[in-house]
């Protein structure tokens, strides 16, 4: 991840970042990434799809969510607040309905940042403290390389960890309690490490 220095970041530099590169504007900082590698994917693949059917379609569970892959939040300013998140769900009886041809401008609910070498540092130091201050109510951290997953609350205007999830078994994990969550489904399966 490189931030990109000398001059105020606008909402156009990302918009002309290169291809292949994600751009966020994180308080006034341009920060341009890789699009992320295949564990990356495949974790952020597996949550889009079992929260997507479960919490979006009701498919066996409550429904009464949007689940969107990358969406790119605008937090007020868009030359000062623009974020891409792994992950994004708003309750429906927050966001009705998508908007299309439009920015997310409603704060998600949930935010799942999926960790990488590179990315770790500025989603833990950068990212957290703004999906805080703009008031999102829960943010999970995936992690690949631990296969691990972190569930942290709004609470006074800080993180509060709830619990850190391992690789096996089953988790309810807020705010998508009402449905266990099968944990090993969520990393890539060992020895199946795509070429990079």
């Amino acid at each position: 991840m490189r931030a990109v220095e000398n001059r105020p970041a606008t909402y156009q530099d990302v918009l002309d970042a290169p291809d292949g590169m994600r751009a966020e504007i994180l308080d006034g900082e341009l920060v341009m990434q890789a699009r992320p590698m295949p564990e990356h994917d495949f974790v952020s693949g597996a949550l889009n799809e079992i929260l997507r059917s479960t919490f979006q379609r009701g498919r066996g569970g409550p429904g009464g969510w949007w689940i969107v892959a990358e969406p790119e939040l605008h937090f007020g300013n868009p030359d000062f607040r623009t974020s891409n998140p792994d992950l994004a769900g708003w309750r429906k009886e927050r966001m009705p309905a998508i908007q299309a041809r439009e920015r997310y401008k409603i704060v998600p609910d949930w935010v799942c940042e999926i960790l990488s070498p590179s990315t770790a540092r500025s989603d833990r130091m950068k990212k957290m403290p703004i999906y805080a201050d703009v008031g999102v109510k829960h943010l999970w951290l995936a992690d690949p390389s631990t296969r691990s997953l972190e569930s942290y609350a709004l609470a006074n205007d800080g993180w509060l960890l709830l619990a850190t999830y391992g690789e096996e078994g089953e988790a309810t994990i807020p705010p998508f309690e009402a449905m266990p969550l099968p944990l090993a489904d969520l990393w890539l399966p060992e020895g199946e490490t795509p070429p990079a």
